[in-house]
């Protein structure tokens, strides 16, 4: 249960522990004086003797520092669960930049929520109550049977012999419970992922009538994770069952040595009374780290979790990229796991050039974009950009900027959605960067700048979200760009219009479109088409057309779609 590498991971916290340590063992002497107060007054008053008022003075000054330094402890207490908390969010934070994208291949968005917040809460519990008590646990029956023992012998080996019963009742669950808190954390990500995937693909599940089937399933995965939570306590309530057993039994065998001895002789009235009152102190410690026993496995379960998450690799890179260059990609291979998907792929795109990526859905061209903007790493082959090595490059995001049909709207105003690419740009900028994607008329309707979006834009139509993440990678001015089927659920003349902005980038910024509509590709310098994950050819639009392979067919098969129903087209000619 003392886990170094946790206690590691937060060491400004070792100064507020020790702190809190010594309260307690500073409060428990306070105990011990009032318990001597207290049995001097009870044997004067058994005695039928008159009281000594200095007891009364010294008892109540022992119980207001006991509380004070009870009080105090509490505090030390607070402070740890802060630094706790602070410590390892940023941390997992800082971790989730460094593997950037990465961490989805092993890890589930709503597994790190639930490990940043319900699994942080029961590590500050670990630090902030248990260390502190496992530590005092020992201390005090130490102190104690030092005591005991200039009184009476027996007693006090009696008591100090019933105290590891409780420890060993924890030992013995120890093994069980943390099979048993295992088996609840994979159940509890399981069920939070589960209903996170529901939550968001409500509206999928209502189009298709699915959405009774997944209640069903939820239910079946709740009543597991009900299952699993009533053994945890279960075993929680049992263990304690067996400690306040221990507990109470130990204090009755103390009370009982403590009358043989004053029937004996060998003690007074007052040393038997004191005594009696302070055998519960013996096990109170013990009894109170066996109640944060169970919670502080919770801690140290969810710790192994995010501990695999720390070691998981990261993509930091110390390399500093001061100037963008030619891109050449040579001999480049990917796999997902085991499935490869990109074979032998290899590119030389100029400094300023407009070159397009086309191909059939699951042609890889999604996978070169990935890679290309550094969120994923490539498996075998070379990519640099001007004379540096991809894999080196720490401030890729610097240079590259990626256009997906999934970039992501955030909630609050426009206009902070839109300085995310740039913090310092001024209104005329942005409104122009508006004006570029044909949304400004749109913006200005609606409140301007400081027009609300609510989460993932839903207030905006897809093609207005589109036009706004188009927007702002337009503001960044990023050396490269990567549009990956950026114009998608765009009408017609919106398309045309953005497809004249990121034409215009042309020569000043590398542009690399990636798109399954070939009418935007006619004006490339370039154009890569691909087939089951390689690139099978490549050259100008016209080039390709001339060749009558693979792109000219593609090209040929969406001209003829895409004139269904015109004069000319396939409608018409069969009409007529």
């Amino acid at each position: 249960m003392i886990n170094k590498r946790l206690l590691q991971e937060v060491p400004e916290t070792k100064g507020f522990i020790l702190q809190k340590i010594g309260l307690q063992w500073f409060a428990l002497l306070c105990g011990v004086g009032f318990y001597v107060c207290l049995a001097a007054i009870l044997g004067d008053l058994y005695a039928e003797m008159p009281v000594e008022p200095l007891w009364f003075l010294l008892a109540i000054p022992c119980l207001l520092v006991r509380f004070v330094l009870t009080k105090q402890g509490s505090v030390s207490s607070h402070k740890i669960a802060s630094l706790v908390k602070t410590t390892l969010r940023n941390k997992i934070y800082t971790k989730l930049c460094q593997v950037k994208g990465g961490y989805t291949e092993k890890f589930q968005t709503s597994e790190l929520t639930q490990l940043a917040t319900e699994g942080v809460e029961q590590m500050e519990i670990y630090f902030a109550n248990y260390i502190p008590q496992f530590v005092y646990a020992f201390l005090a029956p130490i102190t104690l049977f030092c005591i005991y023992v200039t009184l009476s012998v027996k007693t006090a080996v009696a008591l100090f012999i019933c105290v590891p019963l409780i420890p060993i009742s924890i030992v013995a669950v120890q093994k069980f419970a943390k099979k048993l808190l295992g088996k609840y954390w994979g159940q509890y990500m399981g069920l939070s992922d589960r209903f996170l995937e529901n939550l968001q693909g409500l509206t999928t599940l209502k189009i298709y009538a699915a959405d009774e089937r997944k209640h069903q399933e939820m239910n079946a995965e709740a009543e597991a994770f009900r299952k699993v939570t009533m053994k945890v306590l279960t075993m929680q309530l049992n263990s304690v069952t067996v400690m306040d057993v221990v507990a109470y039994g130990g204090t009755a065998i103390g009370m009982i040595f403590c009358a043989l001895a004053f029937k004996e002789g060998t003690i007074t009235m007052k040393e038997a009374v004191f005594m009696v009152l302070l055998a519960a102190e013996f096990f109170l410690s013990m009894r109170t780290l066996g109640s944060f026993f169970h919670i502080a496995m919770n801690g140290v379960a969810a710790s192994e979790r995010m501990f695999r998450f720390f070691d998981t690799e990261d993509q930091t890179k110390e390399g500093i990229l001061q100037k963008d260059g030619n891109i050449s990609v040579k001999h480049l291979d990917f796999c997902y796991g085991d499935k490869q998907v990109l074979f032998d792929v290899n590119m030389e795109i100029p400094k300023g050039s407009f070159i397009s990526i086309v191909g059939e859905s699951g042609s890889g061209k999604s996978t070169i974009a990935k890679i290309l903007s550094g969120i994923i790493h490539h498996n075998k082959g070379k990519i640099t950009i001007g004379n540096m090595g991809i894999e080196t490059i720490g401030n890729i995001e610097d240079f590259v900027t990626v256009v997906s049909l999934g970039s992501y709207i955030f909630a609050g105003t426009l206009a902070e959605n839109l300085l995310m690419a740039k913090p310092n740009a001024t209104e005329v900028e942005l409104k122009s960067a508006l004006e570029m994607v044909q949304l400004l008329g749109f913006v200005e309707e609606n409140g301007g700048l400081h027009m609300q979006i609510t989460e993932r834009g839903s207030n905006l139509s897809g093609g207005q979200k589109q036009r706004l993440a188009i927007a702002r990678a337009l503001l960044k001015n990023s050396s490269i760009y990567i549009f990956d089927e950026a114009t998608s659920n765009i009408d017609a003349d919106s398309e045309d219009k953005i497809m004249e902005a990121i034409l215009g980038l042309k020569g000043k910024h590398t542009v690399i479109q990636i798109t399954h509509r070939l009418q935007n590709v006619i004006q490339s310098d370039a154009i890569f088409y691909m087939e089951n994950g390689s690139i099978v050819e490549y050259g100008k639009h016209l080039e390709l057309i001339c060749t009558k392979k693979g792109y000219a067919n593609l090209f040929a098969t969406q001209e003829e779609l895409e004139n269904v129903g015109k004069e000319g087209g396939v409608l018409w000619d069969a009409v007529v």
